[in-house]
């Protein structure tokens, strides 16, 4: 009897076209996020494809989740194909959604170019190519073994560029990760395909407005102004912040080497009146701004306590305060999320470890993403610990100009996949 690797690429081999042709079909849907077009569209297209695969398909729609209204709406598809016996459940979840085109691109973003063996476009590697990779390793395990025990599941996710709110947490909130329905959890990030993706670290995003009062630019000194209170708490997060969050490491295997360390990015800075108008040519009033506000975005190490993340940030602005003289300021939680890793003794790890080596003949490289995704949710909220990310694509291409996902990878990981959902839905070696 042939073997089952033989048997699995042999199958996804002869289904490479297909899997280029629902890449560049997927690219093709601009799931632009924000603000969130075209949800809809992209989750019928799948759901008509799996359809027509045996999957029965549901919409789910995130009402009253953030960015979910009447123009754009948070619509997510699950789709689960039953098999012969009850057994346990095998789920894929990928982001449907892309983040800004930006500047840079040499083929269109849009266009899922088949250039030199790449497919080009917005989403390529984050994460459509996955999402396609996904499909194909199960199309192709049911093809093989259609009488097979358990389920499998792909779902289909809104807004995980924007923390997944819309998405994967609606879905974990009314139950569609509950450990009892749902037992294996492989989500296709671009992590590569001989990497499994234990976790991710913390973060912590908050808006720091410092507050001054509004006078005359030409007599400043009747002002008090909001801009020079927020330089002076960012020359302190200069001096004292940003050395202490290098010298932190983290055990956890994140990668780059770099982002080992906790870090802190500052999304943005806006101080003073707005910016004019496209179709505004004149200038602007001389005033003293009274308002300055700067987004963080705090990354931290699971040996780090948030309550200490946000204190020590804190601790940062009062001796600005102390510094510069007294000004008055707030601090606005916007959203956090607990560092999560999943044990490498856990049952998906130990199948994907298998497809792996028999896909590549090597073991593994166990890491953890420097940035969060939609394995926070299914730990946090949906209490199921059984899930890592595995799947086709460079980390560093993704929101790049020219982004693009290799097809032998994806080739090569919808094996893989493959192999990992008949080990986990038992499956015997011929």
């Amino acid at each position: 009897m042939t073997d089952i690797r033989d048997a699995v690429r042999a199958e996804i081999e002869r289904r490479r076209d297909d899997l280029i042709e629902l890449t560049q079909a997927l690219i093709r849907i601009p799931t632009l996020n924000p603000p969130g077009e075209n949800y809809r569209d992209i989750c019928e297209f799948i759901a008509a494809r799996l359809a027509r695969s045996g999957f029965t398909v549901a919409f789910v729609r995130a009402e009253g989740a953030p960015g979910d209204s009447e123009r754009y709406p948070r619509w997510n598809l699950v789709a689960r194909r039953e098999g012969a016996r009850p057994g346990p459940c095998v789920h894929f979840n990928g982001h449907i959604d892309v983040v800004e085109v930006g500047k840079g691109w040499t083929t269109d973003p849009f266009g899922g170019a088949l250039i030199g063996g790449r497919i080009y476009g917005r989403g390529a590697c984050d994460m459509k190519g996955g999402i396609a990779a996904s499909i194909i390793a199960a199309e192709t395990f049911a093809a093989l073994w259609p009488d097979y025990s358990g389920a499998v599941e792909i779902s289909a996710t809104a807004d995980e560029e924007t923390g997944g709110f819309g998405g994967v947490a609606h879905l974990a909130r009314e139950g569609w990760f509950a450990p009892d329905r749902v037992q294996h959890v492989i989500i296709p990030e671009p992590l590569d395909k001989d990497r499994i993706c234990l976790g991710h670290r913390g973060v912590w995003w908050a808006e720091l407005e410092t507050h001054g009062r509004i006078a005359h630019g030409s007599m400043p000194f009747l002002g008090n102004c909001a801009v020079r209170h927020m330089g002076a708490v960012i020359a302190e997060m200069e001096e004292t912040l940003f050395p202490a969050l290098a010298a932190r490491q983290t055990a956890m295997p994140v990668v780059p080497e770099a982002a080992r360390a906790s870090t802190l990015n500052i999304n943005s800075v806006h101080g003073g009146q707005a910016e004019r108008p496209a179709d505004f040519d004149g200038w602007p009033a001389p005033v003293v701004p009274d308002s300055c506000r700067m987004i963080i975005d705090r990354r931290y190490l699971a040996e780090e306590r948030l309550e200490t993340v946000k204190a020590e940030f804190r601790a940062v602005v009062e001796r600005a305060k102390e510094r510069r003289g007294d000004f008055s300021y707030e601090i606005r939680d916007m959203f956090d999320v607990f560092p999560s890793m999943t044990d490498r003794d856990a049952p998906v790890v130990g199948a994907l470890t298998r497809a792996i080596e028999k896909t590549f003949g090597r073991t593994p490289q166990y890491v953890v993403s420097p940035g969060t995704y939609d394995q926070k949710h299914i730990d946090r909220i949906g209490r199921l610990k059984n899930c890592v990310a595995y799947g086709p694509g460079i980390l560093d291409l993704a929101h790049q100009p020219d982004e693009y996902v290799v097809v032998q990878d994806m080739v090569e990981s919808a094996t893989v996949m493959a192999l990992a959902l008949a080990d986990l839905l038992g499956i015997g070696a011929g």
